[in-house]
């Protein structure tokens, strides 16, 4: 039986990335892989018998004093512990591969080294830019930045990109110096795998080579998702309120189409849409956060599901969700958003942070008849079951993993 070693930060669903790691470690598991897990202590994990290896909680959350905090700068630049127990479970659970996810900041990539001097090929799925850009996001004060781009790393100090402190945004100038000069990516890791064609050009144009990334897009288990045939007239937003998911634009453009909105998710931009939404006069209703079954519901009560992304977004597994449910799905011109969308058949795209142009959009899907809403949310949940689907995923996994002199 072939042996996995997994390994993310959190061993629970915490986020998009946190989903895809996990439902992907099941997939195996169901195909006969033994996986082991490694990641950081929480209260939350899923219960595992390899969790006396895994690393001390860092919680950026919680309210350290400022001792505390300097004290955990190191930790999370290198962390000794994790390579440590990293190199313990290997020598006891002895895997054939390393699939990682996100380790940044708890884990650290000090583990990469570990594995590479145990002869473990390792593999590391970019759910983000931090590759490339200290911040992750290629986003700062101004909109999208590609300062850094070349080496330029300083600037992510001088424009204060990690939540505008100058502490916090030395703190990874430096790791991102650490890291580089340990060359703990570039010399450690076998294969990196991008959910997003986008991401991989992205990498390339700044500077690594193509033949280190594998294309593997995310997935959906589509016997989860029921489509419903009887499409509402809202449109609905699902994610973090945040600036960068262009929420204002979203709002001021239901309000200029005189469309229905709701907008699904917490965050700290929630306030100020409140207030915009009032101000605008528009047809919005905030939801909260809805999981499971009850944003099944919400987005299958919706006319299409709407992404008015401005920052450089992967492979949003909202997108695949939506169609699953038999809803088209209307999103900005910007990162992997396009590539997931296939204009006049499973939703329509608008250039990112134009209200008009996206206003134009929703106003043309509340005017298409009820049949032309359904079907082109049952294209994308065609498109879904032949290229998205969970069995896919697995054999693109198992395609990679052979390619690295693995069964």
């Amino acid at each position: 039986m072939p042996r996995l070693l997994a390994i993310n930060n959190y061993y629970y669903r915490r986020g998009g990335a946190e989903v895809v790691f996990l439902e992907s470690a099941k997939l195996l598991a169901d195909a006969g892989w033994d996986v082991v897990p490694f990641a950081m202590k929480h209260p939350q994990n899923l219960p595992s018998p390899w969790s006396e290896y895994f690393v001390d909680e860092i919680e950026y959350g919680e309210d350290y004093s400022f001792l505390e905090k300097a004290a955990r700068i190191p930790k999370v630049i290198y962390s000794f512990e994790a390579r440590r127990k990293i190199r313990d479970l290997i020598r006891v659970a002895r895997p054939d591969i390393a699939h990682a996810h996100n380790v940044y900041h708890h884990i650290s990539p000090s583990i990469f080294g570990a594995l590479k001097e145990e002869g473990i090929p390792t593999i590391l799925t970019l759910h983000d830019l931090k590759l490339a850009c200290p911040a992750y996001k290629m986003l700062t004060h101004d909109g999208i930045c590609e300062r850094c781009k070349g080496g330029r790393i300083w600037n992510v100090v001088a424009h204060k990109c990690v939540k505008d402190s100058y502490a916090l945004s030395g703190t990874i100038a430096l790791e991102t110096l650490v890291h580089r000069a340990l060359q703990l990516y570039s010399r450690n890791v076998e294969r990196f795998v991008v959910p997003s064609r986008f991401y991989l050009e992205k990498f390339v144009e700044w500077g690594w080579s193509r033949d280190r990334f594998t294309y593997l897009p995310n997935f959906v288990d589509t016997t989860r998702f029921t489509p419903d045939p009887t499409p509402g007239k809202a449109f609905v937003y699902v994610g973090r309120l945040g600036h960068e998911k262009g929420l204002r634009t979203l709002i001021k453009a239901a309000a200029l189409a005189d469309v229905p909105l709701r907008i699904i998710g917490t965050g700290p931009e929630e306030e100020m849409l409140r207030a915009l939404a009032e101000q605008t006069g528009g047809q919005v209703e905030f939801l909260g956060y809805l999981a499971g079954e009850d944003l099944q519901k919400a987005i299958k009560a919706s006319r299409a599901l709407v992404l008015p992304s401005e920052w450089y977004e992967n492979a949003p597994i909202s997108v695949l969700e939506a169609y699953a449910l038999g809803r088209p799905v209307i999103g900005a011109r910007i990162g992997g958003i396009p590539e997931l969308i296939r204009s006049g058949e499973t939703g329509d795209t608008f250039e990112s942070g134009d209200e008009e142009a996206l206003a134009a959009v929703l106003l043309k899907f509340a005017t298409l008849n009820a049949s032309e809403v359904t079907e082109m949310g049952m294209a994308g949940r065609c498109w879904v079951e032949n290229n998205f689907s969970d069995a896919r995923h697995r054999d693109r996994l198992s395609v990679l993993y052979r390619s690295l002199g693995v069964v």
